[in-house]
């Protein structure tokens, strides 16, 4: 591909005119509702200056927690403009921990995949004592935090302190899956990536460490670099012997913003996919 072609296909703001509409409902939605579910905020995870996370806990039994990693571009956004997302698993009976981490070019995409760890075996470590659950934990992210995830499922967790498999179900949301044409975008000014770096934190280029299921998703009307992504990564790991599903989920009508709205509304098929990966305990009707 050209560099031109490149920064067509990642350039996610140039595709979608008004995201700035999207990140301001994201924030006032997500005042709203830490208003509404007091939520236990900036708790530390780790010595980074934003390694901290705001955990919701719902307000009866608690069943599971979600780890939630936020987008952009891993050098913008924060964990207060995702709030939102937290209601639809709350009512649920399950917890919600909506991490931030560093920001490149501060810090590296390798450095911010060690956080990303630094928050799940926090959540397995401490998260207990603070009203989550382990009985069932999964990772779910946007974006540059749909990249996390997977790179979470990717992770040799022997030397964590945590269980071997400590996740029970990752979602990917308009992830990016090989990093390498990011090498040629205009954003690669502040990530600092070379090919071999690039490599090094893409897990289409990696074996799967963790025997979960997997949800790997995005929104029909994302570019196709971002679409080609989500095949990617499905391919890829299909491939092998692992024997945990991989669902491959196209959300008709949605962009790369409004998809995560379907995330974070009750209901929706992708929501519904999320819930499957911590058990789903919704009551079901008997025929």
């Amino acid at each position: 591909m050209t560099p031109e072609a490149i920064e067509r296909g990642y350039n996610n703001r140039q595709a979608v005119p008004d995201f700035q509409q999207w990140f301001d409902r994201w924030a006032r939605e997500s005042a709203d509702v830490r208003a509404a579910w007091h939520p236990q905020l900036d708790v530390r995870f780790g010595p980074g200056p934003k390694e901290t996370l705001d955990l919701f806990l719902p307000r009866g039994a608690v069943h599971g927690t979600l780890l939630f990693l936020h987008g952009g571009y891993w050098r913008s956004l924060d964990k207060a403009d995702h709030s939102f997302v937290a209601p639809a698993y709350l009512q649920h009976g399950y917890a919600v921990a909506v991490a931030n981490y560093d920001l490149a070019p501060a810090v590296s995409i390798a450095a911010i995949v060690d956080e990303a760890r630094r928050a799940l075996a926090w959540v397995w470590r401490h998260g207990p004592a603070a009203g989550a659950s382990t009985e069932c934990v999964a990772v779910a992210g946007h974006s540059a935090g749909g990249h996390l995830a997977a790179m979470l499922m990717a992770t040799d967790w022997s030397g964590y302190d945590v269980p071997v498999r400590p996740l029970h179900g990752a979602l990917t949301l308009s992830g990016v899956h090989d990093l390498r044409p990011l090498v040629q975008a205009s954003m690669n000014a502040d990530l600092k990536l070379d090919d071999a770096a690039a490599a090094a934190v893409s897990p289409a280029l990696l074996a799967p460490r963790v025997d979960a299921p997997l949800v790997v998703a995005a929104g029909a009307d994302e570019t196709s670099e971002f679409l080609r992504q989500t095949e990617l990564l499905a391919d890829a790991w299909g491939a092998g012997t692992r024997p945990s599903p991989i669902r491959t989920l196209v959300v008709p009508r949605r962009h790369h913003f409004n998809v995560l709205n379907e995330f974070a509304t009750a209901g929706t098929p992708l929501a519904d996919a999320a819930l499957a990966l911590l058990g789903d305990r919704r009551p079901r009707s008997v025929k």
